[in-house]
C-alpha cells in the first residue's frame, strides 16, 4: 500500500564474497543510483495475475519491486543486507507515498517467519550452494498455504562466461527443493530479454520458477 515508509530491527549480514553488508554498501556507494528504478520484468509478469496479500521482497535493493507491489495492493516487507540500498529504497517509497516495511536482514542467517507471506519474491538472489539450497527452502517455508514462491535468476545456459558460475541455478534445481506433495509448479521456463546490465545493453536469459504452496509440510 502507498502511504509512508517504516523501518524495523536489524539482523546480522551475510558472509562471503559480495554477500556481506559492508561489501554491498561499497557496491551501492559507488554510484548514486545502481538500478533502473523499474520493477523486475518477471515479477510484473508473474505477480500481475495474483490476488494481493502479504509479500516478502528478498534482496530489495533500491526498492523498485517493493514499490510496484505496494502500488498494486500488496502489504510489503522488503529486506536487504545493505544499509545504503535500504536508505535509497525508503526514500524512493516515501517519494511515492508507499507504506513498506523495510528491514535490514540476512535471510540466510535469520530465515523469515514460517507460513507468513502470500508471495515471496527472490529476484536474482544468487548464492553459492551451500547456502543456496537451504536459503531457498527457508524462503519456501515462509510462504503461507495457498501462497506463492517466485524465484528468478540469470539462467546458466544464457550466461556463459559469468564471473560467478557457481551462483547460477537451473529451473529443475529450484523445483527439486520442494516436494510435489506440497507444492504445485505454476511457471517453469526461461525467458529472453534485452536490458541494461553492468552499464551495457545486453541480451539476457532469465530462469523463472513460480510455485504455489498446496500443503503444510
Amino acid at each position: 500500500m502507498c502511504a509512508e515508509t517504516t523501518d524495523t530491527t536489524r539482523a546480522q549480514p551475510m558472509t562471503g564474497d559480495m554477500t556481506g553488508s559492508a561489501d554491498w554498501n561499497v557496491f551501492y556507494a559507488e554510484r548514486s543510483t545502481i538500478w533502473s528504478g523499474e520493477p523486475n520484468a518477471q515479477l510484473v509478469a508473474e505477480a500481475t495475475g495474483l490476488s494481493p496479500g502479504s509479500a516478502l521482497d528478498v534482496g530489495c535493493g533500491e526498492g523498485a519491486d517493493a514499490v510496484w507491489l505496494a502500488q498494486h495492493g500488496w502489504d510489503v516487507t522488503a529486506v536487504d543486507v545493505s544499509d545504503v540500498a535500504l536508505k535509497r529504497a525508503r526514500e524512493h517509497a516515501a517519494t511515492l507515498g508507499c507504506e513498506i516495511e523495510f528491514v535490514h536482514l540476512d535471510v540466510v542467517a535469520t530465515p523469515p517467519q514460517p507460513k507468513t507471506y502470500d508471495l515471496v519474491s527472490a529476484q536474482f538472489f544468487q548464492l553459492e550452494d551451500p547456502p543456496r539450497s537451504q536459503a531457498m527452502r527457508s524462503l519456501g517455508a515462509s510462504v503461507a498455504l495457498g501462497g506463492h514462491l517466485l524465484v528468478v535468476g540469470h539462467y546458466p545456459a544464457g550466461h556463459a562466461g559469468a564471473n560467478h558460475p557457481e551462483r547460477l541455478f537451473t529451473l529443475d534445481e529450484i523445483i527439486g527443493l520442494f516436494s510435489p506433495d506440497d507444492w504445485a509448479v505454476v511457471t517453469s521456463e526461461t525467458r529472453e530479454r534485452t536490458a541494461m546490465h553492468h552499464g551495457e545493453i545486453t541480451d539476457l536469459v532469465d530462469g523463472v520458477v513460480l510455485l504455489r504452496r498446496t500443503g503444510q509440510a
